[in-house]
């Protein structure tokens, strides 16, 4: 073990947060690599059929294929790490790998926020404002929304990782299963004042502002709800309830993240705090194909017509 007194060239990282579970590993593995290749099948599957499908080349089905494509993005910058980790029995990870891992979750995060941010826009819109919806909410401005949205991620926290990477660390144990922006700044023996600084206005601008449009956009479609007709509500109903999950699923995930990072938890069960710290990284992707493939009936009826061509094509082949 390096000593945490001394600054140190760190070349990789011991994470010490994973339990010694003998042979249960294997089972754990198993069970990892079935929920991974399930967020693979369930987001590829419904990118497909949005990208296929020339009816579903609308912006709120656009926005939902980033949303997608962000979970296969996540997914693949933890999973893969998890399942080599979980059979190893020296828990270490080489210093760029890390850094990757913390640029790959960290923008997903921002990424996946921003997203829930604009679709939340969008379906203001589409139920405060049908009859102006289609001019105000465009094709080509729902592609420039989502490009935004990764640039702006992308751009964010790369500032933030260059900035990381340039501190003096006097240690290189991380108390996580993977690699986290604000455990290894916790390491540094270095001044991190411009650190935190940027950390704390990263903060707000990926949390707080984007909130502004969130509370704005549903406050604007309860109001609606609550003063239009019954069929109105019907529809503000199966458009947001997917959306108003995702949102809070991915929140409660998240704001555990942050305090499990920043505080001591140690009166948290081990377990426990393995759980919840992985929640939003692996729930969401997991659920939000499914949710957004049920809820919604334009996807799910099409989805259901795919799956049945599949199968009777299969069975007259046979």
């Amino acid at each position: 073990m390096m000593s945490n007194s001394t600054s140190l060239t760190v070349s990789y990282f011991i994470l010490e947060a994973y339990l010694n579970i003998g042979y249960l590993r294997y089972l754990c593995f198993t069970i990892t690599a079935i929920v991974y290749i399930v967020i693979v099948v369930a987001n590829t599957s419904l990118i497909v059929v949005i990208c296929v499908n020339r009816s579903l080349h609308e912006p709120m089905y656009l926005f939902l294929c980033s949303l997608f494509v962000n979970e296969l993005y996540g997914s693949t910058g933890l999973f893969p790490f998890l399942l080599v980790q979980i059979l190893s029995d020296i828990h270490t990870v080489s210093a760029p790998l890390c850094f990757l891992q913390i640029f790959c979750l960290h923008t997903y995060g921002a990424v996946e926020f921003s997203n829930l941010t604009v679709m939340s826009y969008d379906r203001y819109l589409a139920i405060c404002c049908p009859l102006q919806y289609n001019t105000r909410m465009t094709y080509k401005k729902a592609v420039i929304f989502i490009i935004l949205l990764w640039l702006y991620s992308f751009v964010k926290f790369l500032i933030n990782l260059s900035l990381n990477i340039r501190l003096t660390l006097c240690g290189n144990t991380i108390n996580g299963l993977y690699c986290s922006n604000y455990l290894v700044v916790k390491l540094a023996c270095s001044d991190t004042q411009v650190n935190n600084i940027y950390g704390y206005f990263g903060t707000v601008l990926t949390i707080l502002i984007p909130l502004i449009p969130i509370l704005f956009s549903y406050i604007k479609i309860l109001r609606v709800c609550f003063s239009g007709s019954k069929q109105t509500r019907q529809k503000a109903l199966s458009t947001c309830t997917p959306h108003l999950v995702s949102l809070l699923n991915f929140s409660f995930g998240g704001c555990f993240e942050i305090l499990q990072s920043r505080f001591d938890m140690s009166g948290v069960p081990s377990a426990l705090r393995i759980i919840l710290s992985l929640y939003f990284l692996i729930i969401q992707p997991l659920m939000n194909p499914v949710m957004y493939g049920l809820q919604m009936s334009k996807l799910r009826n099409i989805c259901k017509h795919v799956l049945c061509y599949k199968l009777l094509t299969g069975r007259t082949n046979n």
